[in-house]
């Protein structure tokens, strides 16, 4: 039920039976702003997306609006899935970091962790990130982080994540261009290549790593590069639960330590997604993860919505949506704790009613 998309199943099969700690990073950026560029929530209203999804995963409601967030189609966040894993094998603890959010999430007795970030601008005009400070809080973060769970999974939820992801990736000099998932289905080619390519003019031959991803990056890859850096010299496996956007935090990492004639230890890093990024025909994440000058284990549960009826969710099984919130990183964790296919699609279904 969780198949290899890079790498050995040894990392994998060690953590079963443990106890993960789940991390949630959420940032805003005004690149989901731009109309069609994303589906990730609801329209003119994208800035919740993450808000919501960290109260629905901490607290299985939602408070700063009356109902979850979905997309103009009617699929419903990924979030369901991370929080149907939590139900029926809990996390050991859930944490919160807030990479730059409009609106903070409303609950009481979670970690919220604030590093007083902001949302970034759209790439469009230059995103204006001070990366190399957001960077550093990363570092700084993984070295004073302490943690009750045998490993971390590391989620996001960032709207509009895969296009500042896309064009970090291009600037960094990848060739990505055809690689990167989208929530919908059918990626908006058009938009998104207007977008990138606006965004990229803004780079210039002059500029340094930092002053790229300044531009042209989001606070969740900036700071994610800096987290799994800063965990180097600490014996914490981690899981990066997520595709192609998670696949580009690695993407940076790789970059940084091209520069600074470093190496990385991935034997404790892997990625874990879903079966929807890893058979997505229009992205291509193992293409993404050999790009890398170091070998990275990655995953993917072998989970899909076949043994529902409900309309919204057979809209994943068709491509919509893909993964988010930690859905991929979630449902190994459950598959890795004896976890049935169908516990997880009675659960999610529950919620929706």
């Amino acid at each position: 039920m969780i198949k290899t998309i890079t790498g050995k199943r040894d990392f994998i099969e060690s953590l079963r039976g443990k106890r993960a700690s789940f991390l949630l990073c959420m940032s805003n950026t005004a690149t989901a702003n731009i109309e069609g560029i994303t589906q990730a929530g609801i329209p003119g209203l994208l800035h919740l997306t993450p808000t919501l999804d960290a109260e629905f995963i901490t607290i299985g409601e939602v408070r700063s609006l009356g109902s979850i967030a979905e997309t103009p189609k009617g699929v419903p966040t990924p979030a369901l899935l991370t929080r149907a894993v939590h139900l029926l094998h809990p996390f050991r603890e859930i944490e919160l970091l807030n990479l730059g959010l409009e609106i903070a999430p409303s609950m009481e007795y979670f970690t919220l962790h604030d590093f007083g970030i902001t949302p970034s601008n759209s790439i469009e005009q230059g995103a204006c990130i001070p990366a190399e400070e957001i960077f550093e809080k990363g570092v700084q973060f993984a070295q004073e982080l302490s943690i009750a769970g045998d490993y971390i999974i590391l989620g996001e939820s960032v709207p509009a994540g895969t296009t500042t992801a896309l064009a970090t990736a291009l600037a960094l000099g990848y060739d990505a261009r055809e690689k990167f998932s989208s929530s919908f289905k059918n990626a908006p080619e058009g938009i998104r290549a207007r977008v990138i390519d606006q965004a990229l003019s803004h780079v210039n031959e002059s500029d340094d790593l930092f002053d790229i991803l300044s531009n042209v990056g989001d606070n969740m890859l900036i700071f994610n590069a800096g987290l799994l850096l800063g965990l180097q010299n600490r014996d914490i496996p981690i899981i990066l639960a997520g595709g192609t956007q998670m696949a580009c935090v690695l993407l940076v990492i790789n970059r940084i330590l091209q520069m600074m004639e470093g190496e990385l230890e991935s034997s404790k890093i892997a990625l874990c997604t879903t079966k929807w990024v890893a058979e997505d025909a229009q992205s291509d994440i193992k293409a993404l993860l050999e790009m890398n000058d170091f070998s990275i284990n990655a995953y993917y549960a072998d989970f899909d919505f076949s043994l529902t009826d409900h309309t919204a969710l057979k809209l994943y099984d068709e491509g919509e949506a893909k993964e988010g919130v930690g859905a991929g990183g979630a449902l190994v964790y459950a598959l890795l704790n004896g976890i049935t296919k169908e516990q997880i699609t009675r659960k999610v279904e529950s919620f929706l009613g």
